[in-house]
């Protein structure tokens, strides 16, 4: 018999399958189709520290083998996440949950880390570095060295459970990124974001979404997001949080093979809200299929 069962900074889940943040909301919308306590753990909507309705409309555009979506962090804010959305989400999901956390500026990173670390079905912190450093012209925290490791550093003084970054991959250099947050203290690394990219309307000759740019995501992001978890995994020595594409078994294979332990599903769950309890049903054939004992086995297999 197979074995699906990872684990992650001390975690134990039954398998590496994870919904990625703003794809799954607070889990109970989803726990009305099935029960999601099958999963290996999820990330929940993207929190900062004040309440975000998100940018102009329209904000999401289809395109081949994907959408882009500019929502804009759309979120109650941290205060009412954890007095209203935790509790509702404790009567579906009784496991670890990840906690999902952006900001505009460092100290609203670490008000917000240091108030959800207190939370005890948190069990790890994912500090979404993609977001516009507001002081510095909008920058992205991540796409500096500097800055991602001023992040982490800032971040880890305040909590006690474990904390992942979450990079972009709009960067040169994905694996100098990812070697300054685990010297700076991270205890894993979450990749990759959404891809920047646009849609025009031909009838109107104007980019199709409001802030004109937007995320990318989908399974034509497969490759990029496959190519930098191996480049980053040969990188660090702490563990990875692959996405980026994953809509099947397979690739679920892959990317653990390029070197993630645990592996998030994005834009497959608005396709298919079904989606990762199918893969979840799947993996031990795939792993047969393959000669797959054991999932932790082959983490990085594809390096040896």
């Amino acid at each position: 018999m197979v074995s699906t069962k990872i684990s992650l900074s001390g975690i134990d889940m039954d398998n590496p399958i994870i919904p990625a943040s703003g794809t799954f909301g607070y889990g109970y919308e989803y726990a009305e189709l099935y029960n999601i306590n099958i999963l290996g753990s999820f990330s929940f909507k993207g929190t900062t520290k004040d309440p975000r309705f998100g940018n102009p409309t329209p904000r999401i555009a289809e395109c081949m083998g994907g959408m882009i979506n500019s929502v804009g962090l759309q979120n109650p804010g941290i205060d009412k996440v954890i007095k209203e959305e935790l509790p509702k989400l404790k009567e579906c999901f009784y496991k670890p949950v990840i906690a999902n956390i952006s900001g505009f500026s460092k100290e609203e990173y670490v008000h917000c880390c240091k108030l959800i670390d207190k939370e005890e079905q948190v069990g790890i912190i994912e500090v979404n570095i993609s977001c516009p450093n507001v002081k510095k012209g909008g920058m992205s925290f991540g796409t500096t060295p500097e800055s991602a490791a001023e992040i982490t550093r800032a971040v880890k003084e305040v909590t006690r459970k474990p904390v992942y970054m979450k990079l972009s991959p709009n960067v040169a250099n994905i694996a100098e990124i990812a070697i300054a947050c685990e010297d700076a203290g991270a205890d894993g690394i979450s990749l990759i974001n959404t891809l920047l990219g646009m849609r025009i309307d031909l009838k109107s000759k104007a980019p199709v979404i409001a802030n004109k740019m937007g995320g990318f995501s989908g399974s034509a992001i497969f490759p990029v997001a496959l190519r930098m978890v191996y480049q980053v995994y040969e990188a660090v020595d702490i563990p990875i949080i692959g996405m980026g594409g994953v809509s099947s078994a397979e690739d679920v294979i892959e990317m653990i093979m390029a070197g993630a332990t645990g592996v998030q599903i994005g834009a497959a769950n608005l396709v298919d809200p079904y989606i990762c309890k199918k893969i979840i049903e799947d993996l031990p054939r795939v792993m047969k299929k393959y000669n797959i004992d054991k999932l932790e086995n082959i983490i990085g297999g594809a390096h040896r």
